[in-house]
């Protein structure tokens, strides 16, 4: 994968969003935050991203569905998810759509540039 310049989060914590941008926006990262997956979907028919941080629990669309829809329009956009629910069945349903990773809340940062590093030297399909 190429390097990755803009990072989309869809989350409705706003907590999360902002600490994402500010975070990630250090590390050279162009970060737009979104709400809903919803907002997501109406994000990127204007605007492109080549990585999605995405929670699964919102309100409206939820991650899973979110990431479902996507996958029509644009096959080949990265997704890692997060959540602070986490379960085997919620890993499952997220890697069969076709989510590249993981990740549970709290958010480690080192972990999560570690994965967006991999993401870039193409070590994770």
């Amino acid at each position: 994968m190429a390097k990755i310049e803009t990072i989309l989060v869809v989350d409705d914590e706003k907590n999360t969003c902002s600490g994402l941008k500010t975070l990630l926006g250090r590390e050279g990262y162009r970060v737009e935050c979104v709400h809903n997956g919803q907002e997501g979907l109406n994000f990127l028919k204007e605007n492109s991203a080549q990585l999605i941080i995405s929670d699964i629990r919102m309100p409206g669309m939820d991650g899973l569905s979110f990431i479902g829809c996507l996958r029509e329009e644009h096959p080949d956009v990265r997704v890692i998810v997060m959540t602070a629910f986490g379960g085997l069945d919620s890993y499952i349903e997220a890697m069969k759509k076709g989510a590249v990773e993981y990740i549970m809340k709290p958010l480690k940062m080192n972990e999560l540039k570690m994965i967006i590093q991999r993401l870039e030297a193409g070590s994770i399909a």
